[in-house]
């Protein structure tokens, strides 16, 4: 027969391991998640985000890649891609984002690039921010990585290894011809040039083509016009939007790739392409390939 003091705690035990049983449930149930973003800020997380504006394309493009698009609340307002991003609320651009949108959406992160000047106000406003800037290949690659952390997404690698097996197989496929082709790849007027260390850079060079704008001046410099004339490529890229002011410039007409018509001007949907870091770079690769292939000298008219 059970004394009554030993009921008491039994009964007391009972409770106590209910408890615990509630707490480490509730702990087991939901899990803090954390990123180091591009500006080394470590970002703390109580579970994986539902709800997300995007305020860079590329970012953008990525979540959906990784097959989280249903995540996004709203985008930025050159994020156009997939199509189904242009029925979401636009919040603006990278550099001028709509705070008050933003925060009307309710996300529990903002993705944005690490040259916009609206986290700090994001995150006085209590959201969180992540940060990140891809503008090389490795920058892609990281970037698609920590994102599919983020989303937790078990196999976010497999984007990278599309990607890399696309640029490969556009390479493979280029004449003889093309290598050593000498490129200057326009990605806005100003000029603003991609150069060898950007991502585009890095994707003709494994195209073979040479660019005539070296890295050591940075990703995506400013140029004196002056420089593309002295440099004087075979063969010029840019979008067609920008294509009308290139014989308006002082000297370029004397430009061997103006003078032999080799301009590949890539319409709108094209150059979103060209100038997006992520998962469309095999895209991008095969675009690049089919204007050195028809455009290089000594191509088959």
């Amino acid at each position: 027969m059970q004394r009554a003091g030993d009921t008491e705690q039994s009964a007391w035990a009972s409770r106590l391991l209910a408890a615990l049983a509630l707490v480490f449930g509730v702990v087991g149930g939901s899990h803090a998640l954390q990123i180091v973003d591009d500006r080394g800020v470590t970002v703390t997380l109580p579970a994986s985000p539902q709800r997300i504006v995007s305020l860079l394309p590329s970012l953008a493009e990525t979540v959906c890649a990784l097959d989280r698009c249903q995540r996004l609340v709203g985008v930025d307002r050159y994020s156009v891609y997939p199509e189904s991003l242009r029925k979401l609320p636009q919040v603006g651009g990278g550099l001028d984002p709509n705070i008050e949108a933003i925060v009307a959406l309710r996300p529990d992160v903002v993705l944005m690039s690490r040259s916009s000047r609206a986290g700090a106000r994001l995150e006085a406003l209590g959201l969180k921010v992540v940060a990140l800037e891809p503008k090389t290949h490795a920058d892609v690659q990281r970037v698609i990585l920590k994102v599919g952390q983020l989303l937790e997404v078990p196999d976010a690698q497999r984007i990278w290894r599309a990607i890399d097996a696309g640029v490969s197989a556009a390479a493979q496929s280029l004449p003889a011809h093309v290598r050593g082709v000498r490129v200057y790849f326009e990605v806005n007027q100003g000029p603003y040039a991609a150069s060898e260390a950007s991502f585009i850079g890095e994707t003709l060079t494994r195209l073979g083509a040479r660019n005539v704008v070296p890295g050591a001046l940075g990703p995506f410099p400013k140029l004196n016009p002056e420089f593309v004339v002295r440099a004087n490529p075979d063969l010029i890229m840019i979008g067609q939007r920008s294509v009308d002011a290139l014989q308006t410039r002082p000297g370029w007409q004397s430009i061997r790739a103006l003078r032999e018509k080799r301009v590949c001007d890539f319409p709108a949907d094209q150059a979103d392409v060209l100038v997006r870091p992520g998962p469309r770079m095999a895209e991008a690769a095969r675009l690049m390939a089919r204007c050195l292939e028809t455009k290089a000298p000594g191509a088959k008219p």
